[in-house]
């Protein structure tokens, strides 16, 4: 008789989570908006992110760097070509595998203020060489 009760209450708790009974289980067409909310946030994090890291660039220089990124890679992220790899094509190695587009971009500016100094002298040298 245990055993018979045993498995009616398995079958009705089966049941519950199978028919969103049990709590905290069940989706609700307002829990669908939260994910689609969550993944807008989530996109919009990373362009934050990017923001902050170009917040200190003035506008002469976004230009530069922006000049710079559609001469080498039409401005995509995920461009390889070779050793280099991304929106600069930078040497994959000064990315330290963090292919992400905020490490693309803080190492971009690392790169060129060590080399540079800043980005409107990367774009005079990027076109006196067609490098950089």
């Amino acid at each position: 008789m245990l055993t018979f009760k045993s498995r009616i209450a398995t079958g009705l708790m089966f049941l519950g989570v199978l028919f969103g009974l049990s709590s905290g289980l069940a989706f609700s067409p307002n829990d669908q908006a939260v994910v689609a909310q969550a993944a807008t946030t989530k996109k919009l994090s990373i362009n934050q992110q990017i923001a902050q890291v170009n917040a200190g660039l003035s506008k002469k220089e976004q230009a530069a760097k922006n000049w710079i990124a559609y001469r080498e890679s039409r401005g995509y992220y995920f461009v390889s070509n070779g050793q280099c790899y991304g929106r600069y094509q930078l040497l994959r190695a000064y990315l330290h595998g963090d292919y992400s587009r905020v490490n693309q971009e803080r190492t971009a500016n690392k790169y060129v203020n060590g080399r540079y100094g800043s980005w409107t002298n990367a774009k005079r040298f990027w076109q006196a060489h067609h490098w950089y």
